[in-house]
């Protein structure tokens, strides 16, 4: 497969050799063997891709079980973690977006459901031309693991979120974040030192430059497996302790993250 997809990418150099890519997409992964497959899988349109020209990377950040071999049967590339090296999610999406060669970066989180062709078509329709720096959109809980409390609270979330980069606070969650190239260049990135809160980090530097888009259209579904295993309460206090933490210390306020699988 990752052959096939290879071939498919190279069909878009233009007459002078150079790979044409518009959008890389971007997923950090940390021992994801379970939900892994089904996002990578959904990423493979030969259609699509002729459409949209994009690559899919995966940037992993020390995975034990089978994401590695996953991520190689895929993906178009595969960024390993070597001992060593800084090991966070800042870091496994920095890595990623040092080896795109689109002109805009997606960045997704591995436990994600998209519509890619849903989400492609509002970015040519409302993004890639416009001024603003960046898009991200609501994200709900996926339908089939989702609770009564899981859309309240996600409904909740989205509002906030909403209403923030309405008045120009410009926030967005790592499920979904696009950014165009130049304007990821010119603020030089995530913060690879921050453990938690690197999403939040980065936007409060990228809104100086613009606009961001929320895409209220888009919908990205998450794995609400962090929310049933800590209660919406505890969620909630950790969200504002890693986002204040990078806003006002330019640090992360945890030197470690859990990870729930």
């Amino acid at each position: 497969m990752l052959s096939e997809i290879n071939l498919r990418i190279d069909a878009f150099n233009n007459s002078d050799g150079f790979l044409i890519l518009k959008y890389s997409i971007i997923i950090p992964t940390l021992n994801e063997e379970k939900l892994l497959p089904s996002l990578l899988l959904s990423l493979i349109n030969p259609s699509l891709r002729s459409k949209y020209p994009y690559e899919v990377i995966v940037s992993d950040g020390g995975s034990t079980d089978s994401t590695l071999a996953i991520a190689e049967k895929y993906s178009d590339k595969v960024v390993r973690y070597l001992p060593g090296e800084t090991r966070t999610i800042a870091a496994c999406r920095s890595k990623g977006a040092k080896c795109a060669m689109g002109d805009n970066l997606l960045f997704i989180n591995s436990d994600v459901r998209i519509d890619l062709e849903s989400l492609l078509s509002a970015s040519e329709s409302e993004f890639v031309t416009s001024n603003y720096v960046a898009m991200t959109c609501p994200v709900r809980c996926l339908p089939e693991l989702a609770t009564v409390r899981d859309s309240i609270f996600s409904a909740v979330v989205n509002s906030y979120y909403f209403l923030s980069n309405s008045i120009g606070l410009g926030i967005a969650r790592g499920e979904l974040q696009m950014i165009k190239r130049r304007v990821y260049d010119n603020v030089d990135g995530y913060n690879e030192e921050i453990v938690v809160g690197e999403d939040y980090e980065l936007f409060t530097r990228i809104r100086r430059l613009g606009r961001v888009l929320f895409c209220r259209k888009l919908i990205v579904y998450e794995s609400p497996r962090r929310y049933h295993s800590w209660g919406y309460l505890r969620t909630v206090l950790t969200w504002l302790s890693t986002s204040m933490g990078p806003w006002f210390r330019k640090k992360s306020s945890y030197k470690d993250w859990e990870a729930i699988r």
